[in-house]
Parts: structure tokens; sequence; C-alpha cells
């Protein structure tokens, strides 16, 4: 039955079973990601848990991309687990109510439109790096801990029941959408490799065996850290990481799900509620978080596009913490695991390959070292910031190499260079070589019909062109400059004394 649901300012229609079921299925995938951060953030695993379920909660209401999961992240784990160390559990608290603060300043300053800088072969890669790390992340799985705590491959037939269960969970994930689609593949795998373990007794390993996640609902918390000037320097560039790093992750996977649903989401709304929810989460007792892009893809190829899934996620997996931890923690591992590999599978853009010999090879660089930087430091904002910047580099090399000049004579001895492609720092020098200011005429016109003058260092180019010129007791003057050209040479005051050509207005003849 599809009706209409209304949460605040969005609305849409609503498969209430399918978001349910959606729902249901990523609270379980949930449950092994929120642990393991929290482990890797050497923290307890409630952390991870409080943290999946107020992230997730608050940013299904209030957020900008309905659809969207957010919890516990690896990339927030990495960059708090030495603060952990140095300062403990407090601070982290404290950092993440900070880190809230500024996502919130930065959605109230509208800075989440500038997630459109990011380039499609930073996309590429951003995208595929992170499907290679949730692959990866999956092999500790395979992996068993000796007498000493410490991990090894698995051997035997553990290894072999775990690699059936995997296989089995993959296999029904693939073939069930090709017979029916009344319930998620992902929660009807998980269901039936469940069952067959539990039916038949299969030693391996479940939820359970990584931590406990039996716990309450989350304690109201004021982070009991000294409130001064100390305390703010030491949790400020911790926090500042945090919120970049959730923004980018969660802003990307924003852009991701609106390709994928052909539909647009609202990037500064999430940045608030992205904000709210870490501000809530560390007095809360979580560790703090953003956009999770594989359970967002779990819950969107489930076929849910409304709050609601999000909400549901979040709500069962309180109820799994409060009340049903006995049940959860006997579900085998190698279901969730199977999940987790199918979707990094569906994550890859597979199209990329093909892509290689057809893009500019500065193009398919970029996505490829994006991808490598994602997969080998796990820092998903760095490898962001990357890209951007090389691919911001290649264009200035880009655009630096079109500036031209096209060069003649009038019948009145004036000089005339026209101008093509933009003036600006990086098409300075390309510039200064196309005027012979020794052999020029007397009065000399640039034409900036086909250029513009974009910078401070266009400025000081004209400036020092200038100053070659009436050094040489000739004149120079500017023609055709656009508006905004006109107003940066204004600004620019005393920096430059040059002759601007007002060009003629046109008046056309019409009937009355």
């Amino acid at each position: 039955m599809k009706l209409y649901l209304n949460l605040f300012d969005f609305k849409q229609r609503v498969d209430y079973k399918t978001e349910i079921l959606s729902g249901l299925t990523v609270a379980l995938a949930l449950i092994p990601e929120a642990v393991a951060f929290a482990l890797i953030a050497g923290l307890s695993p409630l952390t991870g848990l409080y943290a999946a379920f107020s992230m997730g909660l608050i940013t299904s209401i209030l957020g900008g991309r309905p659809g969207m999961i957010s919890g516990a992240t690896g990339a927030v784990a990495v960059v708090i687990v030495s603060l952990v160390k140095s300062h403990g559990v407090e601070y982290i608290f404290a950092t993440v109510v900070l880190a809230g603060l500024l996502q919130i300043t930065a959605g109230l300053m509208r800075l989440g439109k500038f997630i459109r800088l990011v380039p499609h072969p930073v996309m590429f890669g951003f995208v595929n790096g992170l499907a290679i790390v949730i692959f990866l992340s999956q092999l500790d799985q395979f992996k068993s801990a000796d007498a000493s705590g410490t991990l090894h491959w698995m051997t035997g037939t553990s290894l072999w029941i775990m690699l059936g269960l995997v296989l089995l969970t993959m296999a029904i994930i693939w073939g069930l959408p090709r017979l029916t689609k009344v319930i998620p593949a992902s929660l009807a795998a998980i269901v039936v490799v469940s069952m067959l373990v539990l039916g038949l007794k299969i030693d391996t390993q479940s939820v359970g065996d990584i931590a406990s996640i039996q716990g309450g609902f989350p304690p109201f918390h004021i982070p009991a850290v000294p409130f001064s000037l100390d305390t703010l320097l030491i949790i400020f560039p911790y926090a500042l990481i945090v919120a970049g790093v959730g923004l980018i992750e969660s802003l990307l996977t924003l852009n991701l799900i609106d390709e994928i649903t052909d539909t647009r989401g609202r990037g500064n709304k999430e940045c608030v509620a992205q904000g709210l929810a870490n501000v809530t989460t560390g007095f809360l007792s979580g560790m703090g978080g953003c956009a999770m892009i594989g359970q967002s893809l779990i819950n969107i190829s489930s076929g849910a596009r409304a709050r609601l899934s999000g909400i549901v996620a979040s709500i069962m997996l309180l109820v799994f913490v409060m009340f049903g931890a006995p049940i959860i923690e006997k579900l085998p591992m190698g279901a969730l695991t199977g999940v987790m590999i199918m979707v990094a599978i569906g994550t890859f853009e597979w199209s990329s390959f093909r892509m290689i010999g057809r893009m500019p090879k500065q193009d398919v660089f970029v996505g490829m070292l994006v991808a490598a930087v994602t997969v080998l430091l796990h820092n998903l904002a760095l490898a962001v910031l990357v890209g951007v910047i090389i691919s911001a580099l290649v264009f200035a090399w880009e655009n630096a190499r079109r500036i031209r000049a096209r060069k003649y004579t009038d019948d009145r001895g004036v000089k005339h260079y026209e101008l093509y492609g933009p003036l600006f720092f990086g098409s300075v020098a390309t510039f200064n070589e196309k005027f012979d200011v020794t052999n020029d005429p007397t009065e000399v016109i640039l034409d900036f019909k086909d250029s513009r003058v974009t910078d401070m260092s266009g400025i000081e180019a004209l400036n020092k062109l200038t100053e070659r010129y009436h050094r040489m007791g000739k004149t120079i003057h500017l023609k055709h400059l656009s508006p905004d050209c006109r107003k940066l040479l204004h600004n620019a005051g005393s920096v430059i004394e040059v002759n601007i050509l007002e060009d003629p207005d046109y008046k056309v003849l019409v009937d009355e």
C-alpha cells in the first residue's frame, strides 16, 4: 500500500512495506560496522552503537537526502583514535559536540554548495576506492583469534564453512530479485543463512564473538572535561578534521544517491542535520559519525526512497541493543559479510574501466590516484582534497596554454592586439610574450572581446605592460572589457593606470 508521508518540509509517496523491511535490513548491517569502528577507535562497542542510533535517527528526520543512512564510521574512527589514547573517552564526546557545532555553522553559511567543485573523475576515484576499502575490511571476518588474542587466517573446516556461508548469501542477493522483489534480497539472505546455521547448529563466527551489544537507552551525559581554553586547544584540531571529513563523506554520498535515484538532495540542510546529530551524539555517549555509503546503498538497493527507512533502521538498532541482543548476537558473520561484499561489488564503478583510453589521461590519472589514496590511507577527505587540487592545477595549466593574440595595424597606424583566452595567474607568462613593446607604434589597443581579466595576477600583468609602454613614450588602451573586468580594475585603484576605451553604443532603427 502506498500512501503519502509528510515529515517537516518533505512530502513524497511511500511504500511502507519496502521502507520497513529495508530499514530492518540496514539495522542488521549496522551492528557489526558500528562495533568494528568503535573498536578501531579504542572505544566501547556501545559508543559506536549509540552513535549509529542517534546519528541515523536525527539525519533521517532532518537531513537533506531521504534514504541516506548515517552512523558511526571508520573515517571518524581513524581521526579520533590518537585522542582516545592521549586523553580518554570524555574528550571524544567533547570533540564530537564541537565538530557538530562546526558542521551546523557550515550549513548555515551555505558552504555545502562547494561540493560542486568535486570533478567527476574524483567522484569515480572516491567510489571505487571506497568499494575496495569495504571489500578489504570484510577480509578480517576470515580471521580468528588465538588464546593471546592475535588474529590468524582461518584454515580447514572453519574457513570452508565461512566461505560457503558468504557465497550462499551473495547468491541469494544476486538471484532473488530475478524471482521476486516482495522482500529485500539482503534481508532474505540474512534470514535464510541465519536459520540454516542455527537449525543445523553449524559452528561458525557470530556477532557475539566480536563483542556484546547488550545495553540500555543511551544515557544523557555532559562530557566530563575542564571548560577551559586548554581543553579547546586540545579538541579543536580533532573537531575540525572530524567536521570536515564528515561533511565531505556525507555530501559525496548524497551526490552519489542523487545520481542513482535521479533526484536531488539538499546539501546545506544535510550539513545542519549532520551537525545536530553529532552534537546530540556527543551528549548521548556516542563516538560521532557521518553518512555511511555502504548502508546507504543497501537501503537504496532495497527500494527505500523515503525518510521512514532510516527512522526504522535507527529505532530497530536501539531495540536490538536494549531487548534483542541475545538473538542478534547469534547471527552468523558469514551472512553479514556476504551482504557487505555485495555492497562493495555494487558500489564499484565498473564502467570506469571502459573509460581508460577514451577519456583524457589526466582524468584517468586523477581517478586512479584518488582511489589509491582512499585505499592506502583510509582517509576519504584527504583523497578527495588531493583529487580536487590536482584537477584544479590541470585545469589551470590547460587554460594557461589557450591564451593567444591576433595582431594587426589599422590604417591610422594603431597596433591592435585581439586577445583570446583568460588572463589569470597561469597565463601571465604567455601573455607577456605576445607583445613587441620596442617595435610597436605610439598607440596600442588591447581588445578583450574574447578574453577576461580574472585575478590579481592578471591586473599586475596589465600594470607592468602599461609601465613598459609608458617608459617608451607610448599609450595603451583597453577595449571591450566586460563589466566584471572593469569593476576588478576599478577596485584595484592606483595599482594600474590605463586608458579604457568606451565601447560605442549601437542604435537600431525600429518601427514604432
